[in-house]
């Protein structure tokens, strides 16, 4: 009898134990995984990263009852068929078919308003100094956007609402991260000038070169970078009133080494224009190609299906990149790790670059190539976004759902 209950004892520790792992492992999938995905019409939800993962008798759960669109069903993902998981929201579209760019181009921003990237005294006749920005709460990074009522779209034209002031109060409509406030700034006089001053320096527009993530052959709507243009200055993200998008020839790849960032130098073609930048945001910037440019761009380039993010898997993958003259190149790299839920759009995978041609030629992820498309298993799956300044062989990637939601169709 007691060599039973003893048995009986060991048995339920054990029960125990294994009830435990299992709860445990299920809890670690269940912070892995998101709360939503989107799968492409007609194709079964496979999470390539966890084949031991799937759906319940997809479809099955219940139709959400919310406004979203595509329409939503919830579902329950489960260990080997058998444990479940985590319920999650499925939404089904048409994954998109894109044309993989891998071109560099040039960037043209017209700010919307002039963003103020440093505030400094204003000195008068008797040596007395003050800042009128300061004083009337305006911060770099902030945006002006209206002067005297006037919307302000040149540095030129703020200094002259200011200069011509007499010294009276100038009303401002300023925009602070989405959030726009009215203050009044007093013009200071300044003696070393001999004129009404604001006490600010301001910018209306921002150059530079990126990398043409995709383009979509049918609407000529292209997306870039894969991370915000963000002034130089604040590391506040450009609002953008109007831009260009660009030829460029790459000249010059600068070798990025541990702890010195490396960058593309190049020169924008004179007098050619891709089309216009109508957005830039966390994702990236967008726009639309013109007709001869839509034409140059998409021949003898390769389309591919859009992925999703639960097509990826760690392993192999190629990007598409240029590192001289204006004609991309296919070179390995390696994704290294997945993040369904980071914080930051821009941040979905840790790449590392395993070509050893590109890393003779760069180093590694330089700047200038963020934008560059990712390629795995047949699929579009992302874009290059950051480099890891410790190792210039890694870096970030995002998810190229993440970029195409933007597309206006």
């Amino acid at each position: 009898m007691q060599l039973k209950r003893k048995l009986t004892k060991a048995a339920a520790a054990v029960l125990s134990a294994a009830l435990a792992a299992v709860f445990g492992t299920a809890g670690y999938y269940s912070s892995k995984l998101p709360v939503s995905l989107t799968k492409d019409t007609g194709r079964e939800l496979i999470i390539a990263e966890y084949p031991e993962i799937s759906c319940c008798g997809y479809p099955c759960g219940v139709i959400a009852d919310s406004a979203v669109y595509p329409p939503a069903k919830q579902v329950t993902l489960s260990l080997f068929g058998a444990i479940p998981i985590k319920n999650i929201e499925i939404h089904e579209e048409e994954a998109p078919t894109l044309i993989a760019a891998g071109n560099p181009f040039g960037i043209k921003l017209l700010m919307d308003g002039v963003m103020v990237t440093e505030l400094g005294a204003v000195g008068d006749e008797n040596g007395a100094a003050v800042c009128p920005a300061e004083n009337a709460g305006i911060r770099v990074g902030d945006v002006i956007c209206f002067a005297e009522n006037q919307e302000i779209t040149s540095n030129s034209q703020l200094q002259e609402i200011i200069a011509g002031s007499g010294g009276k109060e100038v009303k401002l409509i300023v925009n602070r991260s989405g959030n726009e406030f009215t203050t009044t700034l007093c013009p200071a006089y300044s003696d070393s000038s001999q004129t009404w001053r604001g006490g600010m320096w301001v910018r209306d527009s921002i150059a530079g070169i990126g990398t043409m993530t995709f383009i979509n052959k049918e609407t000529g709507e292209f997306a870039g970078l894969g991370h915000p243009i963000c002034d130089s200055d604040t590391g506040e993200l450009v609002p953008l009133q109007s831009g260009e998008a660009v030829p460029v020839e790459i000249n010059e790849a600068k070798r990025g080494e541990k702890g010195i960032p490396g960058e593309l130098r190049g020169k924008f073609i004179q007098g050619g224009v891709y089309g216009i930048l109508n957005r830039n945001n966390n994702c990236g910037i967008f726009g639309r190609l013109n007709n001869n440019a839509l034409d140059s761009l998409c021949q003898n380039s390769e389309e591919f299906r859009m992925g999703y993010r639960q097509d990826i898997t760690t392993g192999k993958a190629e990007i598409y990149t240029t590192v001289s003259g204006s004609a991309p190149e296919k070179y390995s790299i390696e994704i290294e790790s997945i993040d369904y839920n980071s914080s930051d759009s821009s941040k979905n995978m840790v790449i590392r670059i395993t070509d050893s041609d590109l890393i003779e030629k760069t180093g590694g992820i330089i700047q200038g190539m963020s934008g560059s498309p990712i390629i795995q298993n047949g699929r579009l799956i992302g874009a290059i976004t950051h480099v890891f300044v410790s190792d210039p062989t890694r870096g970030y990637a995002i998810f190229a759902e993440n970029m195409a939601g933007y597309l206006e169709g």
